[in-house]
């Protein structure tokens, strides 16, 4: 079997938040605006959730399926005067036995050398040997899963649109009523009604808020897993990119970590692959995006999902057309062929036309990716 899997899924979202942004032309409108990009072929901008975001929800689905927290995280600051404070690094924990730290990788920085190193003496700090700032400060490992962002199938088959929102309560006979005078005093019920009637006007119980975007398309995203690294960490502990402290080392053995063939890396036991295997393939299928969604659910329904240990395969297992009779428009398109699975829900043909679907079908692709995940030689 060869150390790289592939994914790629489809998605459709109906009438949704998944990321947000600052108005960038208009820093002090709150609304939410979709995060974008410009597409040079088709000049349109279309909406994206982050690799980033994906991820997480990756590992925050992860989390609850196998009932376990997120790792902890550090949040440094610096005392810069009596009422001031700096953020600094913040930390990670950089311990695999946290699964989304093994799955998801981690990254610690130290400080700058100016703030930790001064001059041995009396009342001095001492030196901080190089060798032990990094046993303590510098780990990074990248993550094993490289995970794109999700975004429009084509840019012709997603959109944004706007939608003006109330906070209406108008109908309701629970009110009250608070209004501020220009000292900031709050003013009583006599004085509000003295200054509506002598403005002959009322309070309005109808607030519009601003224009919010809202998504809606046909999406996809790529996931390639370094198998060879999927459960593992690097023995490494002096040159280049260190990933743990030689501390950390011996705790992971004592633990039942192995050595791999080469000696370059420690294993993670295979008790432990396999209470996460199964979680990590259901969450690479059923993951979700829920932040920003308070207002326009959507449940972002997985039609159709391609694996192969060829990258090119999934992108033309599922892919986009452009119409021969009409270049504005683009049909999607889901096939399988030899050297990629392909599993196509049954809902996948509402939006895709031709295909077959199954209602089984992504519980086989969690099999499926079980499967792959098994059969692969992590200590060799």
């Amino acid at each position: 079997m060869k150390k790289n899997l592939y994914l790629r899924g489809l998605r459709i979202v109906e009438h949704t938040v998944f990321a947000v942004q600052r108005d960038l032309n208009n820093p002090s409108n709150k609304r939410s605006v979709t995060k974008t990009y410009y597409d040079p072929t088709f000049k349109r901008q279309v909406a994206y959730s982050s690799g980033q975001q994906v991820k997480r929800s990756i590992l925050d689905f992860l989390a609850d399926v196998i009932g376990e927290d997120r790792s902890p995280v550090t949040f440094n600051y610096k005392k810069t005067s009596d009422s001031e404070l700096s953020n600094k690094e913040i930390w990670a924990s950089c311990d695999p036995n946290y699964a989304d730290q093994l799955l998801g990788g981690w990254m610690r920085t130290g400080v700058d050398a100016s703030e930790d190193e001064g001059d041995e003496g009396e009342g001095k700090k001492p030196k901080q040997k190089k060798s032990d700032k990094v046993d303590l400060l510098n780990l990074k490992r990248r993550s094993p899963m490289s995970i794109s962002a999700l975004r429009p199938l084509h840019p012709l088959l997603a959109a944004t649109n706007g939608e003006n929102l109330t906070f209406d309560r108008s109908e309701s006979q629970n009110q009250k009523v608070r209004v501020i005078n220009s000292n900031g005093q709050e003013m009583s019920e006599d004085e509000i009604n003295e200054f509506l009637t002598s403005n002959n006007r009322t309070l309005p119980l109808r607030h519009w808020l601003s224009v919010n975007d809202r998504v809606t398309g046909l999406f996809v995203f790529d996931i390639a897993i370094d198998l060879s690294r999927l459960f593992s960490v690097s023995t490494n502990t002096i040159m280049g990119d260190v990933e743990i402290t030689s501390t950390t080392l011996e705790v992971l053995k004592e633990q039942g970590w192995v050595p791999s063939s080469d000696g370059e890396r420690l294993i993670c036991p295979a008790k432990r692959r396999a209470e996460l295997i199964p979680a990590l393939a259901k969450s690479l299928v059923d993951w979700h995006i829920t932040s920003n969604q308070a207002r326009t659910y959507s449940p972002q329904t997985t039609l159709a999902l391609a694996i192969s240990e060829n990258a090119s395969l999934i992108a033309a297992a599922i892919r986009a057309d452009l119409n021969e009779e009409d270049m504005k428009r683009a049909d999607p398109v889901v096939e399988t062929f030899e050297g990629v699975d392909t599993f196509v829900s049954l809902a996948c043909k509402g939006h895709v036309r031709g295909v077959v679907g199954a209602a089984d079908a992504l519980v086989q692709a969690e099999k499926k990716i079980i499967e792959l995940l098994l059969d692969y030689d992590y200590e060799g």
